[in-house]
């Protein structure tokens, strides 16, 4: 156990010899390309700073006016039937928009109920069977220029019900 100890502190520093000795390698200009890679990283950070604003606003906005908890509530009467409960449905819309709004969410929820409680151990496992659905599509499909987005926001959508499915049942077997 130790070992993997050991090698996990020098695994990052191991990674960049790594590249800088294939850069040598190569002939490359290691410093060229890192700062060309930055100078390119920085404009792509700069396409989706708008979207990434403007998703976080519209979660606010919803979380704040008090939206969310009536659809939550709305929602929350029919998933009680499918043994999903309805005080986690925020928590399940958010993460698909945010996943910092939905930690936010997290957090509330072990404050009410306790992190060792059905509720935070079924939180914690959805926030990890689970993927910010439209942060992703919009963010990088606009910095890679995609247009025609097919079968992802289906596919996405049927991945995070699985997800949540998968969790309910394994928390209900604890």
């Amino acid at each position: 156990m130790r070992i993997l100890l050991y090698l996990s502190d020098f695994m990052i520093p191991l990674v960049i010899l790594y590249v800088i000795l294939i850069g040598l390698a190569s002939k490359v200009s290691i410093f060229d390309a890192f700062t060309k890679g930055a100078e390119d990283g920085f404009k792509v950070v700069l396409g989706i700073l708008p979207t990434l604003i403007g998703l976080m606003m519209a979660v606010s906005i919803l979380r704040t006016s008090g939206v969310l908890d009536y659809v939550a509530q709305l929602l929350g009467n029919i998933t009680g039937y499918l043994h999903f409960p309805g005080e986690l449905v925020p928590l399940v819309l958010v993460k698909m928009f945010s996943s910092s709004a939905a930690t936010g969410l997290l957090l509330d929820v072990f404050k009410e109920y306790g992190a060792d409680s059905y509720f935070g151990l079924l939180s914690s496992v959805l926030m990890s069977c689970s993927e910010t659905i439209f942060y992703t599509m919009s963010v990088y499909f606009m910095a890679a220029g995609v247009t025609k987005t097919r079968y992802t926001l289906s596919g996405a959508l049927a991945a995070t019900l699985a997800g949540i499915i998968a969790s309910t049942m394994l928390i209900s077997l604890v």
